[in-house]
């Protein structure tokens, strides 16, 4: 949501006339659909840029269904198929929003990238120097900041929602409003958004990290697992909500596939699942 600020802030959604579906797209690491495809197309017509311009490399959609239906029909992945699609799209339209050139659009010295970390560095509360910088899976600039500056980040954006700001209230609208555009069918992020309504926000990273928020606790939440392991981070993200009184016992239940996921041998029996012990 802090990448996706500088357009929302600059008042692109009502220049592009974006949905809450696309909007939700901006902020995500989606799984590849056909739905999903359509809406970063979207967004790069309603800006007036072609899929060229993407500069996220080609994957295989994260949606196994949609990536069997791809090899079978010997269709090659693009870049429009990358998990990260609708946030390139959506810097993209902002790129074209503020006139600024598009090529380069995804590198640390661009504009684009320049306005991302005096974002982050003000809903952090961190100075732009202690943010250190290196490259994403998708090629934009990735960060390393501590998890307390995150989880206080996500408590300004939710007590921002509280308040009714319009940027952060607009952000999250979409997402809690259209959750299978932040990631997708089959995923923690979209279920878990679905039973909760609109009363948190969660977002999965990679290597392990999760974060979440609250707007009527005004809390935000971040956790890393240490060896990057994705497994781990479900079960922990719902313990942690649960714990805070975020969520309770029904979501647990209706979310029990990725609260203590179970675990499976070769033969496909199940042999075990994972539990979580919280101390907070």
């Amino acid at each position: 949501m802090f990448q996706v600020m500088p357009l929302v802030e600059g008042g692109g959604v009502e220049r592009f006339q974006l949905t809450g579906e696309e909007l939700a797209l901006c902020t995500a690491s989606h799984g590849g659909e056909p739905f999903h495809v359509a809406a970063a197309q979207s967004i790069l017509d309603k800006a007036r840029v072609t899929a060229a311009a993407l500069a996220c490399g080609p994957h295989l959609p994260l949606h196994e269904k949609t990536a069997n239906a791809m090899l079978a029909a010997g269709e090659a992945p693009r870049a429009i198929h990358n998990n990260c699609s609708g946030k390139h799209a959506g810097m993209l339209a902002h790129c074209v929003q503020q006139q600024w050139v598009t090529s380069g659009y995804h590198t640390v010295a661009h504009p684009m990238q320049q306005r991302v970390v005096t974002t982050l560095a003000k809903w952090m509360r961190i100075n732009r120097e202690d943010i250190s910088l290196a490259t994403d899976g998708c090629g934009l600039p990735t960060f390393a900041m501590s998890l307390d500056a995150v989880a206080e980040g996500c408590a300004r954006f939710s007590a921002a929602v509280a308040a009714g700001d319009p940027a952060p209230s607009a952000i999250f609208s979409a997402i809690v409003a259209h959750p299978e555009y932040v990631a997708g069918t089959d995923r923690l992020d979209t279920d878990l958004m679905r039973v909760a309504g609109s009363r948190l926000f969660v977002k999965v990273g990679a290597e392990g990290f999760h974060c979440a928020g609250i707007p009527s606790m005004k809390l935000g939440v971040a956790l890393k697992v240490e060896d990057g392991n994705k497994r781990a981070a479900e079960p922990a993200i719902l313990a942690v909500l649960q714990a805070i009184d975020a969520i309770g016992g029904y979501e647990i239940f209706r979310l029990s596939r990725y609260s203590t996921p179970q675990l499976l041998n070769t033969l496909d029996q199940n042999v075990g699942h994972l539990r979580v012990s919280v101390n907070l």
